[in-house]
């Protein structure tokens, strides 16, 4: 690390001109079959095995993270991507300029200069100390190696991941996936990190498409399904409202921020109505009271139709997954609110395997059985008369902050490349 100088850098100095926007290709992935997905559950998890991948990588590594801390997960992060640069492997960072910004340039400065690229999605100064880059976020947590071994879900490089961390410690998912399915998932950072891509033969593309029609039936198939605020706004969306459609036998959604439109909860209660066993599980320890006010407007709504739901109590559930029959699941960055589903930058990978489904099938079952409440239509909490004004007001401005935001002149947010001012010591946050 460098001396820290009476110098001061700024958000102007640290970002190099714009780079542009992420990429707003239309590109749809499809099912890719014979892959091994392995679940990976809370920083206990999911941090040795991303560090023990990160220390083998020998050509690439890409990165995208919504939150870095600068705390013992971020700096043994910091050390490893060093590490890795130094013995030559090209490595891209993307970070989130709201997520991120308390990162000290001091801290990223050690990155760039070891020859990690580094780059900044939406970096702004703060306004009488108040940051003004909330929405439309970079909310994605991706990690590629060597492009063979995938990472994608809802942990962030953070220690408010493990449990150690204390009550307010959080509850999370993410997966690993090896096999054919990596390569669109390595395709679609390239694409967003700016670097060149080639483009696929039609040979390729065909290719691509037997292989889905050939695994229709088995296990081991992935899709990526990705938002963006291009061509893609509703695909992770409506890939919840098809298979709610198509469920037969259960449904099981454990999402941190629940306050959906519509048209999802509609689908949501009509399965219940039909006799789908559906089951939420919610933020009952919430790290956001507005969450908790807005998701249980919704309860009366989807108890009086069947479903169940549950309030995990015992620290903030952050978990983006969910579970349809025997053998369709999903993990990944996305909640069920309006910032995910209409502004933030959002993947979920798509996964149809008996043996996975089994697995988080069964962790989410002794998540609700041992640490959650069971809300029912008759002891849902209503709460005082302002209570309920309240929450149906926030809830009703949130389901409609979107468009109203876009009526609003808005700057377009941009990857900026991180950019160490030469002579000038860094010393101060993003």
């Amino acid at each position: 690390m460098s001396t820290p100088s009476m110098e001061k850098t700024t958000v102007e100095q640290i970002a190099a001109p714009p780079m542009g926007e992420p990429a707003a290709v239309n590109v749809e992935y499809g099912w890719q079959g014979n892959n091994r997905v392995d679940l990976l559950e809370n920083g206990e998890e999911y941090f040795p095995r991303v560090f023990e991948v990160l220390r083998q990588a020998q050509n690439e590594i890409l990165l995208e993270t919504f939150i870095l801390f600068e705390d013992k997960v971020g700096i043994e992060l910091q050390q490893i991507l060093i590490e890795a640069a130094q013995r030559g492997v090209r490595i891209t960072v993307s970070l989130d300029g709201f997520g991120c910004g308390e990162l000290s340039s001091e801290f990223l400065a050690a990155l760039s200069e070891a020859g990690v690229h580094l780059q900044i999605f939406d970096p702004a100064p703060k306004h009488l100390g108040i940051r003004t880059n909330w929405f439309r976020r970079l909310h994605r947590k991706i990690v590629v190696v060597d492009g063979t071994i995938a990472f994608l879900g809802g942990i962030n490089f953070s220690a408010d991941h493990l449990g150690d961390f204390g009550p307010e410690a959080k509850q999370d998912y993410s997966v690993e996936v090896q096999g054919p399915a990596v390569a669109d998932i390595h395709h679609f950072a390239l694409l967003q990190s700016g670097r060149p891509v080639r483009a696929k033969y039609w040979w390729q593309r065909r290719r691509q498409r037997r292989s889905e029609l050939a695994f229709s039936d088995h296990d081991g198939q992935v899709r990526l399904v990705y938002r963006d605020n291009g061509d893609h706004r509703t695909d992770i969306e409506e890939v919840y409202r098809q298979v709610l459609r198509s469920a037969q036998r259960r449904v099981v959604i454990a999402n941190a921020y629940f306050f959906p439109g519509y048209r999802l909860l509609r689908e949501i209660r009509n399965a219940a109505r039909r006799g789908v066993d559906v089951r939420l599980i919610l933020q009952g320890q919430p790290d956001m009271l507005v969450a908790k006010l807005a998701a249980r407007m919704t309860y009366d709504y989807l108890l009086k139709s069947g479903v169940q739901i549950h309030e995990y109590c015992e620290r903030p559930l952050h978990g983006k997954v969910a579970l349809v029959d025997e053998d369709w699941s999903t993990v990944g960055s996305s909640n069920l609110d309006p910032l995910s589903l209409s502004m933030n930058l959002e993947a979920n990978v798509l996964i149809r395997d008996r043996a996975f489904n089994r697995e988080l099938f069964q962790r989410l079952e002794t998540l609700s059985n041992n640490h959650c409440k069971a809300m029912s239509a008759d002891t849902s909490p209503r709460g005082r008369v302002w209570h309920m004004t309240i929450g149906f007001l926030v809830f009703h401005f949130l389901r409609h902050f979107p468009a109203w935001a876009g009526w609003l002149p808005a700057h377009k947010p941009r990857l900026k490349p991180f950019a160490h001012p030469p002579g000038v010591t860094p010393d101060e946050p993003l």
